[in-house]
């Protein structure tokens, strides 16, 4: 993509800078990181303007599509070999979308089709729990068996299934060693954890969040998303997001109690 480009597209994300955070900080990425990263990015013009923008890379994410720049995605992406494990965005686009990549891509694995997306702006409502604190990195092989079975329990297939273990590994490295990995661990058991996955500088974007099923019903989560809210306020964005399954009336009840307050609608469709 030319600069020209990304100054175009970044102008669309910016809109909704909470919905659109994932593509924003890939924008952001593209700017400094040695390899060309174009082809993530597929843009739709008219009238010399870019109208639309889509990511398809390991997600495929749309960014301010319509009806036109939906069937002309839809036909580059049936033409084109699906390297993405989801199809995620603003539930209209992403389902406009599935409509037109169904006859082609196939039987989806699970389509999740109201994922409210959360939003919080200001400190949490409820004190943080002060034993919630970074990940320091010697301690990978102790959170580690806790992401693969919050994303096992989550997405419904193992994140190191296929040989992908040094790979998710690396991710989680990743993450503790800039300081967006912060868990509860007591007595080398850890008992709440969640990530900062997503990261622009208006928003960041909260996932894996999870307390072991022995651990549930105590007010670990609730104590903990106040703790890593106020962390990620403090260090990294103004703005805390996630998304959360409809039916996870648990999870739900426990971000209201946080102070999260619902910004828009998310869906995913996992292959």
């Amino acid at each position: 993509m030319r600069k020209t480009d990304l100054a175009q597209v970044k102008s669309l994300s910016i809109r909704d800078r909470v919905s659109n955070a994932f593509i924003e900080s890939r924008l952001w990425e593209m700017q400094y990181e040695t390899f060309n990263l174009h082809e993530e990015i597929l843009v739709f013009e008219s009238d010399q303007e870019i109208q639309s923008a889509l990511y398809h890379g390991a997600n495929t994410i749309p960014l301010e599509t319509n009806l036109i720049s939906q069937k002309a995605f839809a036909q580059y992406l049936i033409q084109a070999k699906r390297r993405s494990s989801s199809l995620v965005g603003p539930v209209n686009e992403v389902l406009a979308l599935w409509k037109l990549l169904k006859p082609h891509w196939g039987i989806a694995r699970d389509i999740r089709a109201n994922q409210p997306l959360l939003n919080i702006d200001q400190p949490p409502l409820l004190a943080p729990d002060p034993l919630v604190r970074r990940v320091l990195p010697r301690e990978i092989d102790l959170l580690l068996p806790a992401c693969i079975s919050m994303f096992t329990e989550e997405v419904g297939v193992s994140p190191v299934t296929g040989g992908g273990l040094n790979a998710y590994r690396g991710r989680i490295s990743e993450l503790i060693s800039t300081g967006r990995s912060l868990a509860r661990i007591d007595r080398g058991e850890v008992v709440f954890k969640a990530e900062i996955g997503v990261l622009t500088d208006a928003v960041c974007q909260v996932q894996g969040v999870w307390v072991p099923p022995q651990y549930r019903g105590r007010g670990f989560a609730k104590a903990g998303m106040a703790a890593v809210v106020d962390y990620a306020r403090r260090h990294f964005a103004p703005n805390v997001s996630l998304y959360v399954n409809d039916y996870n009336e648990r999870a739900r009840a426990i971000y209201k109690k946080v102070g999260f307050t619902q910004h828009s609608t998310f869906a995913t469709v996992l292959f």
